[in-house]
């Protein structure tokens, strides 16, 4: 599903985010990604959803070569991934409803589908009284938790998370972490950035540890 090969990330400040990784995870795993702020995580996943390419090496997702990849195919990669961004991403002129449902919308399912499955998606989160409210109106909690639900409506082959339960108390952040965990029982990949090592331990899923830029073994 995903590997990287002798990979480095130099941005154009001259910064190198990563040097010469390695590594590898299977389609259907369920993999945390761990390291100190700065280390080099978040690179990992804007390479993967192809918002940077690398300098050096080669990253596959999906069977596309990212490097390779057309401005016109990148929308079917990105289509396999659901992306829950640390800061969020929502569009403050929808509702919590609109947002969600907008993953649902682009892939061209039926209204009545969009409806019944946002709903659902959106108690699970616990968001449905909030449903019709503008985004802006939410807790930062909140607004982590419609993107998760916008992320993982649809049923992603790929879910790649920034720091999900960040803005979360612990109880919901181990909700939150067992949605995932059955999504990844559904099937679906789940790669997840994370300081929450007491979560990520109790979930007991292999981790990749990032160490300045570099993959700890």
């Amino acid at each position: 599903m995903i590997q990287f090969q002798d990979v480095t990330l130099r941005y154009p400040t001259g910064h190198e985010a990563l040097h010469s990784i390695s590594f590898t995870i299977p389609q259907g795993a369920f993999y945390f990604i761990t390291g100190h702020s700065g280390a080099g995580k978040s690179s990992i996943l804007r390479l993967i959803y192809r918002a940077v390419l690398p300098t050096k090496g080669d990253v596959t997702v999906a069977g596309y070569n990212v490097k390779q990849l057309s401005y016109k195919q990148l929308p079917f990669l990105r289509r396999k991934i659901g992306i829950v961004f640390q800061d969020y991403k929502l569009l403050y002129d929808r509702s919590v409803y609109d947002n969600v449902a907008l993953a649902l919308e682009v892939s061209g399912h039926p209204s009545g589908k969009i409806r019944a499955r946002v709903k659902q998606i959106l108690e699970y989160v616990g968001l449905s009284e909030q449903m019709g409210q503008n985004p802006m109106t939410l807790s930062g909690g909140e607004q982590q938790r419609a993107a998760i639900a916008r992320a993982i409506v649809n049923q992603p082959d790929l879910i790649i998370a920034d720091e999900p339960t960040g803005n979360l108390d612990k109880a919901m952040g181990r909700h939150i972490f067992a949605l995932f965990d059955a999504l990844h029982r559904q099937g679906s990949t789940i790669l997840i950035v994370t300081h929450d090592i007491d979560l990520m331990t109790e979930m007991g899923h292999p981790h990749l540890s990032i160490v300045q830029g570099t993959l700890e073994s």
